[in-house]
């Protein structure tokens, strides 16, 4: 099972991670936590219906990590409409952003720290060991699976990642090359990603 999930009896999945492995995925989460920011209950208000009823961003946010893992709705980013077209465009992703990016913003933090708090767990359990199983329920696999892919966009964001041909590129870079740890990051969740996907298909 080393590097590869495996389905569990009655649902879920489960993988075998080493120490180095729990403290990789551990800190790219903690990370893509504290990108994402609070959410605005968390900022400032006690008024637990404060944010339901809280208007999120009209704007694509400045950093380019975010803005991948917070695209506009409307638009092809490769295409290049009309001024008139572009206009109608960026305003019906706004309002969509407006309305929308509170709750993206909180289910992202909710399956970080789903991956977080599974994994301190795990180390608690396996003090003194090198490495454990780790067991996911049905719902920390799916939490799991979305965390996966939104670490593998802010890494691919950073990398500059914007189709396959750039990963190929990847697995070509020298040692020496300043960005060769998080390409492996990169690849290696992509393969943790992969294996999950296969384990939750029916």
């Amino acid at each position: 099972m080393p590097g590869q999930f495996q389905p569990l009896p009655g649902g879920g999945a489960a993988v075998a991670l080493d120490d180095v492995e729990i403290s990789i995925i551990r800190s790219l989460a903690v990370q893509l936590l504290e990108l994402i920011g609070p959410g605005p209950a968390e900022d400032a208000s006690d008024d637990p219906l404060a944010e339901l009823f809280a208007d999120g961003p009209s704007e694509p946010p400045s950093d380019p990590v975010l803005r991948r893992l917070f695209p506009d709705a409307y638009g092809d980013p490769g295409a290049a409409p009309q001024a008139a077209e572009a206009e109608e465009q960026r305003a019906h992703s706004a309002e969509f952003r407006r309305y929308t990016e509170n709750d993206l913003r909180a289910g992202k933090r909710d399956n970080a720290l789903a991956v977080i708090r599974t994994l301190d767990t795990l180390a608690s359990a396996s003090a003194g060991e090198e490495g454990a199983v780790l067991e996911l329920s049905p719902q920390e696999s799916q939490q799991w699976l979305r965390a996966l892919n939104d670490l593998r966009l802010a890494i691919g964001s950073r990398l500059e990642i914007t189709d396959e041909d750039d990963t190929d590129l990847l697995y070509r870079l020298p040692d020496e090359d300043p960005r060769k740890p998080m390409v492996m990051a990169y690849l290696w969740l992509g393969g943790l990603q992969e294996s999950l996907v296969a384990t939750l298909m029916p």
